[in-house]
């Protein structure tokens, strides 16, 4: 039985645009023009430390993940993944636990090609076996033991440490073209 590599795919700024809407609604409830280049290298919660709690709020709420914008070629190129590898959505739904609900309707909704089966909720992502692991988060990736990619988004901008995909085309090309599968 021939045994197919696995992909560890991140949800949020990675599948789902998580910023686009979070900056939003903090434009809108503050009366902001905050843009995505204001967040280079930061979170929006770090450049307005004295209203944090009201920003992390956003996501606490239970619908919040719901009605994300798809990144753009994630649908296709998953799609074209899943044929020669196994594919895991994994998302860190334990920071914010209202999230599940929304987090699987979405993902039900606009990866229709995937079964429950390959949706992780989890904590610390450090407990997924996979080979590689597509994720936004350096913290998530440093503790990977496979192959990390560091999906672009504005608060990792400036990070250096790991290998560094900027779209779902970059992610194709390197990924599709392994032969080593």
């Amino acid at each position: 039985m021939l045994t197919l590599k696995r992909i560890a795919i991140d949800m949020d700024e990675v599948i789902a645009d998580f910023h686009f809407k979070h900056l939003n609604l903090y434009n809108k409830d503050f009366s902001e023009t905050l843009t995505k280049e204001d967040l280079y290298g930061t979170r929006l919660w770090n450049i307005r430390p004295h209203i944090s709690k009201e920003i992390l709020a956003y996501v606490d709420d239970s619908i919040f993940f719901r009605d994300l914008a798809v990144i753009d070629g994630s649908q296709e190129v998953i799609k074209d993944l899943s044929e020669q590898y196994e594919i895991f959505i994994v998302t860190a739904a334990m920071e914010h636990p209202s999230s599940f609900t929304a987090k699987y309707e979405w993902l039900k909704e606009h990866f229709p090609f995937l079964t429950d089966r390959n949706f992780v909720f989890c904590g610390d992502k450090s407990i997924i076996r996979a080979d590689y692991l597509i994720d936004d988060s350096p913290k998530n990736i440093e503790r990977f033991i496979g192959q990390g990619l560091l999906f672009t988004a504005p608060h990792n901008i400036h990070e250096t440490r790991y290998l560094r995909v900027n779209n779902w085309q970059e992610v194709k090309k390197l990924l599709l073209n392994d032969k080593s599968k």
